[in-house]
């Protein structure tokens, strides 16, 4: 299974931050064995999707429907008419600041199938879960309230992130993820049967440069979702570089 590594932007980037894209695009070309992303803000996916083909441009979330009354909000048309090529889904943020229940995400979900979008679909528990022994029971929830009963491994990823990790520097030990991913590859097969080995299993927590090789070696981490590390090429090119030697 070819390994993806996807950077996810959040609210980051002006115009003038092409030029990074520009140099991510360039060192990632020297491993073409990996899947390589960035999901962007929407204000940059045509310039960047026009001018960067080598690497995949992808939004951050737009809306289930794909027209109407819904002012502020942008489709999966339109993500996919400005040169998206992937989108993420059901983000620890948007599932804790925008309140996105497990239907809105499989909505969304349903709405990228349909404009012909990879996607990407975000489970993981909080820390006061992880301490009170529920970890697996909210990731596993997650999961089947959030994944469509018919996504397929080729245009759909699952990214574990346990959101007391994300911007923290903080990471489960090899064990807990090995565990985590174990339990959600477990059911991606009982749901999908044998595609559901072939559906990709992103780590999603402070993945870098340090600590990409180790995480990356762990059984079913095929790939990872990155955060702040995606911005410039030498924080990002040595996750890629990871990547390519798993």
């Amino acid at each position: 299974m070819r390994k993806l590594i996807a950077g996810n932007w959040k609210m980051n980037g002006l115009l003038a931050e092409l030029e990074d894209v520009a140099s991510i695009c360039e060192a990632v070309a020297a491993h073409p064995s990996v899947d390589t992303a960035l999901c962007i803000p929407a204000t940059l996916i045509r310039s960047a999707a026009g001018r960067f083909a080598d690497m995949a441009i992808g939004g951050q979330d737009w809306h289930m429907a794909a027209s109407g009354a819904h002012t502020g909000c942008i489709s999966a048309e339109m993500l996919a008419d400005a040169g998206a090529k992937l989108t993420i889904i059901g983000h620890s943020e948007r599932r804790a600041a925008q309140g996105e229940s497990d239907a809105d995400i499989r909505g969304k979900a349903l709405a990228a199938k349909r404009a012909g979008l990879a996607a990407i679909l975000c489970v993981g528990e909080t820390e006061a879960e992880r301490d009170a022994g529920r970890a697996e029971a909210v990731v596993l929830g997650q999961l089947e309230g959030s994944m469509p009963d018919d996504a397929a491994s080729e245009w759909i990823s699952v990214a574990y992130e346990p959101v007391w990790a994300i911007g923290t520097g903080r990471i489960p030990s090899v064990e807990d993820v090995k565990a985590m991913h174990a339990a959600i590859r477990g059911a991606l097969v009982a749901r999908f049967g044998t595609d559901g080995s072939n559906i990709r299993i992103l780590y999603g927590g402070s993945m870098n440069g340090d600590n990409a090789a180790s995480l990356l070696a762990i059984p079913d981490v095929d790939g990872g979702l990155i955060g702040g590390a995606s911005l410039k090429a030498d924080k990002f090119l040595p996750i890629v570089a990871a990547a390519a030697a798993a």
